[in-house]
Parts: C-alpha cells; structure tokens; sequence
C-alpha cells in the first residue's frame, strides 16, 4: 500500500457560503466515486482557494460529511499568480492505496478544467 495525492479543483460562480460548501462537497464525492476511497483510507485533505474566496472555510463542508469528522483537514490561500483562475478550490487528497500513480483519477469541475485539460475527462 502506497501514499497517493489525488488532485481536484472546482470553480464557484459567487463568493457566498452555500455555492463554496456545496462545490466542495461535489469535488469530494466525484474524487471519493472515481477512486473507490473510503475516509478510513484518507490520510489528510489540503484545501486552497483563491484570495476571491473569503466567504467560509471549505473545509466545514467536508467536516460536516458523515465518516469525515476525524480526517485532519487544513485550509491555505492559493497562491496569488496574476491572471490565474478566479473563485476556485483546490483539494489534495492523501489516501491510503494499493492504485498505481496511473490509476489515480483526479477531478477537474467547472472552470478548473482549464487547469489540467491533460486530466479532464471528455
């Protein structure tokens, strides 16, 4: 069993609470789905957002979701590239599994799919 970091990242059309929560917890469970993982098997989730985002922490969506509640979760500041995408959320997920780096299916939603189009699935 190995250490992976699954990737995800998803854009939000306002800087309000609700949408923030409610694409957070669509990243996660597309990234939950598309790997077959469990939160038993994740080890930690980093969560960034752009300085766009101030309306709540993303984190509290994930606490809230049931089995999530002892995951270690952090939340940071993206970094501020000038002309970089707006309004979004970036996860890495570290999970506990026996998938090879090429097995790993990252999540790109929204207007993060310009982020890795190499990733995004058609």
């Amino acid at each position: 069993m190995s250490v992976r970091g699954i990737r995800g990242a998803i854009t939000v059309d306002v800087n309000e609470e609700g949408p923030i929560l409610q694409a957070t917890v669509e990243m996660l469970n597309d990234i939950v789905k598309a790997n077959g993982i469990v939160p038993h098997d994740i080890c930690s989730v980093f969560v960034t957002v752009t300085g766009d985002l101030d309306a709540t922490f993303p984190a509290r969506a994930i606490r809230q979701m049931e089995g999530w509640e002892l995951v270690p979760l952090m939340c940071a500041l993206e970094v501020p590239v000038k002309g970089s995408l707006e309004k979004c959320i970036r996860l890495m997920v570290l999970v506990n599994t026996d998938k090879s780096q090429q097995e790993i299916e990252h999540i790109y939603l929204g207007g993060a799919q310009a982020l890795r189009p190499d990733l995004t699935k058609a």
